[in-house]
């Protein structure tokens, strides 16, 4: 059987991209930008999506646009996950990364140094690993051989990346992931998984 692909693509630019502010599931729920909408018809051209078959996002308004802009090209409907949505801040939401540890330093320490730690009111990585596991499981069983375009947000790409690479939990902390960028991980039926490309953007230019 061929192997069953995963294309990632980070959701396009909103105004909290832009201002590097926490952008997570649990605050504010922003639409993209001009840019980011401009980013995702991009996105939808790129020709790695000319193969995909079915069409997965996060509930979150800028991943569910991002998508439609994929569908409506390839004419797929848009199946929604919750388990693609970003990790819940908390507390965080809405914060730069200056303000958030200005108000929080002990508990932002806490969270770079272990993957159970979390945002006061917030997900750990664990947890977002955790349900981020469950939906690559149910996906990969339901769509055996096909090519699937997940759209998502950072935490939940770079996990997915992560397990495919079998990194540990530092490694979500060196990867570079940019608004309507490509990843895309190729599993197959003896357990093994590959990671065929990841952050493209050369759609984008």
């Amino acid at each position: 059987m061929d192997a069953t692909v995963l294309v990632l693509l980070r959701h396009g630019e909103t105004a909290h991209t832009a201002q590097r502010r926490f952008s997570g599931s649990g605050g504010a729920d922003p639409a993209l930008s001009e840019v980011g909408l401009a980013q995702a018809a991009r996105a939808a051209r790129a020709p790695v999506l000319d193969t995909v078959q079915a069409v997965v996002s996060s509930p979150l308004a800028r991943c569910r646009q991002t998508a439609q802009a994929a569908a409506d090209r390839l004419g797929l409907p848009v199946a929604v996950a919750d388990g693609l949505r970003e990790t819940a801040f908390g507390a965080w939401e809405g914060l730069t990364f200056a303000e958030a540890r200005s108000r929080h330093q002990a508990e932002m320490d806490a969270w770079f140094a272990s993957p159970s730690a979390a945002p006061p009111g917030g997900e750990s990585f664990d947890d977002v690993t955790a349900r981020v596991a469950r939906i690559r499981d149910d996906l990969l069983a339901a769509h055996r051989g096909r090519t699937i375009l997940l759209v998502s947000h950072v935490t939940p790409v770079k996990t997915l990346l992560r397990l495919a690479l079998g990194a540990p939990h530092e490694a979500v902390f060196r990867m570079d992931l940019d608004p309507a960028s490509l990843s895309a991980v190729a599993y197959y039926a003896d357990g093994n998984a590959s990671v065929r490309f990841l952050n493209s953007t050369a759609h984008l230019a």
